[in-house]
């Protein structure tokens, strides 16, 4: 089936919440809105503002500031002792966009280069819907988190006291998937994205001049034989069942032709979708580091941080979630034994905390998945914002009921 068969069929099918495809016009705009006037980090006032506002007129209790700007819309309805969250992302990237859209970021060197504007935009088009309708019976915790793109955001509001003030059985997320064509979603059990870890590695030689190498100790020599040393841990340390990254984002020495600095500095990133695999990678990064620079007898420092676990999917919010959306695109276009994918996510830390789910909803082909997430041409697609909305009405009727 064409992408625009896709799309026809569930912007048209009755297993779609019609009057979240009717509104869907509003919520494009405000998508647009946000895209327009990006927020970086922690530093997304007028977004959780814009937020926190639709939230109150629409009759949520709400509460803001948590974690510095996140806000918590909740909602009860009936009687019922269970409880929902479901949290979408706000914060933008710096990145310069140069997309030409006429609703393309007025703010330069910020950028919703990953679709948080339009995680936000489903999540308030449900928003405004279960309001209306309370067709639940339990509590639900909308949840507006800042700072995703850093891998802060979620943990901040956590420590906020997020789940204490705000319990929940479950928690859910959603983020689009370009090259997943519109119409199918990704939602499987066990990890969906990769820890990530960073490390800042220094070698400290002697500098001196370029002409005369044997008078110092070059620390740019044992930089490039570590670079390479470094990409043998997964191509010789790994199963190769297993997956994992190793990669070097920057390299930092010396400021002219003619001389040889006293250090290097290296800016390591990786990954893995499983623990005893990140465990591996960081003795063998510690390793390998102290080891080379022994060779070539220069110091070494290591500052090794984790900052995100694995994305765990537990078994009956995933089941909950499968069935649901089985319900609105049909058993064919929901994939459960799609991989890992290799970015990481924040939502981790929420997921950890309290059982989750966190799926992929497809962004599009073509020219819609040609663009990965991260790049100054990105775009989210307006079509996806009934069918992320929907699922999560249906999610939360099914969920609270």
């Amino acid at each position: 089936m064409s992408e625009d068969a896709v799309l026809e069929a569930d912007t048209t099918s009755a297993q779609l919440v019609e009057a979240i495809v009717a509104d869907a016009p509003r919520f494009t705009e405000i998508r647009r809105r946000i895209h327009a006037h990006p927020e970086t980090g922690f530093d997304v006032v007028n977004t959780a503002g814009l937020v926190a506002g639709l939230l109150r007129e629409w009759g949520y209790d709400v509460h803001t500031g948590i974690g510095g700007t996140g806000v918590v819309g909740q909602l009860r309805a009936g009687s019922g002792t269970r409880s929902i969250g479901i949290r979408a992302d706000m914060d933008a990237l710096p990145i310069h966009e140069q997309t030409q859209l006429p609703y393309a970021s007025k703010i330069a060197g910020k950028m919703h280069a990953c679709g948080h504007d339009g995680h936000t935009a489903i999540l308030l088009a449900a928003a405004k819907y279960l309001a209306e309708t309370r067709a639940f019976d339990g509590t639900l915790n909308l949840i507006f988190q800042p700072d995703e793109e850093n891998l802060c955001g979620a943990r901040r509001m956590i420590e906020d006291g997020l789940f204490e003030r705000f319990p929940c059985d479950a928690v859910y997320a959603l983020h689009n998937g370009p090259g997943i064509p519109v119409g199918q979603v990704v939602v499987k059990t066990g990890g969906v994205t990769a820890a990530s870890d960073v490390a800042t590695v220094t070698l400290k030689g002697v500098g001196g001049h370029g002409a005369m190498p044997d008078k110092a100790r070059d620390p740019i020599v044992a930089a490039g034989s570590l670079i390479m040393a470094l990409q043998t841990i997964v191509s010789r340390n790994l199963p190769a069942s297993e997956v994992g990254v190793v990669s070097i984002g920057g390299i930092h020495a010396g400021a002219t032709h003619n001389v040889i600095p006293d250090t290097v500095q290296l800016l390591l990133n990786m990954r893995s979708t499983n623990p005893e695999i990140r465990e591996r990678i960081e003795r063998r990064v510690q390793e390998i580091v102290t080891l080379q620079a022994q060779c070539f007898g220069v110091e070494a420092t290591i500052e090794y941080k984790r900052l995100v676990p694995v994305v765990v999917n537990a078994e009956e919010p995933t089941a909950i979630a499968r069935d649901v959306l089985t319900e609105i695109v049909g058993s064919p276009n929901v994939l459960t034994d799609s991989k890992a994918v290799m970015g990481s996510e924040d939502f981790a830390w929420m997921s950890e905390a309290v059982p989750g789910c966190y799926v992929m909803i497809g962004n599009g082909v073509g020219e819609w998945g040609g663009c990965m997430v991260h790049n100054p041409k990105y775009d989210f697609n307006d079509r996806i914002i009934s069918l992320g909305a929907s699922y999560w009405v249906k999610l939360v009727e099914k969920y609270l009921n």
